[in-house]
């Protein structure tokens, strides 16, 4: 559920949305949400100093109820 709905957050911000792939780890920390986007969307998923991010990273917080959840933003090459 946290992976779909900040999928659906990212393509809605970014140029390329087809390439827009969010991926669900579990890992030792909790769990890893992995932001994959098309290169010149980069930016826009970042943002200015990492507003954009920061506030994805917040949303995703809030849906996440409690549990330990990150979220990373993962350079590509296409």
């Amino acid at each position: 559920m946290l992976a779909a709905a900040l999928e659906h957050l990212v393509k809605g911000i970014v140029d390329h949305p087809e390439d827009a792939i969010v991926t669900k780890r579990n890992t030792s920390r909790g769990d890893l949400l992995e932001v994959v986007v098309h290169p010149e969307d980069l930016g826009r998923v970042i943002g200015r100093n990492g507003r954009t991010a920061n506030s994805l990273r917040a949303v995703v917080k809030a849906l996440a109820d409690g549990k330990n959840i990150r979220v990373d933003v993962v350079k590509t090459d296409f």
